[in-house]
């Protein structure tokens, strides 16, 4: 049985659900969490209903904002007090940011962006996505301890069985030491829709939209079932889209229970970033499009028709 610790970030004051996906992996561990900053009593009881023993709320001076030197300080200063064999974290844009630089500080073993794992004994074993995804490595972590890994976001899906732990909430004063670059503000997208890399529905537009207005028609279908819109690089380079809606190998690596691609070929450079969603549906026009080699599901048609009526379809479906 192993000694593990989970980062959690947050949300505004939400938990994100990777933490929770990570958490329904760890039955039969050690298991604390710890978090930056204050955390509401519903969701450490959030965090407790799927396992988690202590909670740790790390407080200290310069943390009130994401900076990669006082993170990695501060949860440095705070493992090193501790026994833990293992640090997961989720493999988000702050996470695979410095995730990196806090093992280091302990020379130790990183497994990045791994899309799945479980523990044999206190062994962890670890499966990671190679050559955008054309093959999958099986990996474990040596030498000193604790060791780290990232866990790509979706990628576990949810717990359907929670194992409860106890709970326990606790403050703790850490140093975040010396910050050399300081963040001075944080612009919030306009957008109130989960980023790419966290939702479990994608819509994603190609070259095929033609122009930016024409991404409406996405956003009418992603707000009836609840999606995220995405793009291809082809429409970000284009300017049809921002270049946080780009979805590929220089984009943003998604895993949805459901990726719809729309007027999009499956340029390689695309595949890699969303190739482990659950379920891929696709609509082009060309029936040789790359994009059907590896959808569950294949439209041959015009986007701008058979959106529409997915749009009327799922909008009866769902009330």
């Amino acid at each position: 049985m192993a000694n593990v610790l989970v980062y959690s970030e947050t949300n505004k004051g939400n938990v994100k659900s990777v933490t929770l996906e990570i958490l329904g992996k760890l039955t039969g561990q050690n298991v604390d969490v710890a978090v930056i900053g204050d955390l509401s009593d519903d969701q450490v009881k959030v965090l407790a209903e799927h396992g988690a023993a202590k909670v740790h709320k790390l407080k200290g001076d310069n943390l009130d904002k994401y900076s990669p030197e006082g993170y990695t300080n501060a949860l440095h200063d705070f493992i090193s007090k501790g026994s833990y064999d293992y640090v997961l974290a989720g493999a988000t844009a702050a996470g695979k940011d410095f995730l990196p630089r806090l093992a280091t500080k302990f020379d130790a073993g990183l497994a990045s962006d791994c899309v799945n794992f479980l523990f044999e004994g206190d062994s962890f074993h670890g499966t990671r996505p190679l050559f955008a995804g054309k093959c999958l490595a099986k990996v474990e972590l040596q030498g000193p301890k604790p060791h780290f890994a990232t866990i790509r976001p979706n990628a576990l899906g949810m717990p359907e069985n929670k194992t409860a732990g106890a709970g326990e909430a606790a403050d703790v004063s850490v140093d975040a030491g010396n910050i050399r670059a300081a963040i001075k503000d944080i612009v919030a997208s306009a957008s109130e829709k989960l980023d790419l890399t966290e939702a479990n529905i994608i819509v994603s537009g190609g070259r095929a939209m033609k122009c930016a207005e024409n991404f409406a028609i996405l956003d009418d279908l992603a707000d009836t079932i609840g999606a995220t819109v995405g793009a291809s690089r082809a429409a970000v380079d284009s300017g049809y889209a921002s270049p946080d809606m780009q979805v590929g190998q220089t984009g943003k690596t998604v895993a949805p229970s459901l990726y719809i691609a729309c007027g999009i070929s499956g340029a390689i450079q695309h595949l890699a970033g969303m190739r482990t969603s659950k379920v891929i549906v696709a609509i082009n026009t060309d029936p040789d499009a790359p994009i059907f080699t590896k959808a569950d599901y294949g439209i041959v048609g015009d986007l701008y028709k058979i959106v529409p009526i997915l749009k009327e379809e799922f909008a009866k479906i769902l009330g």
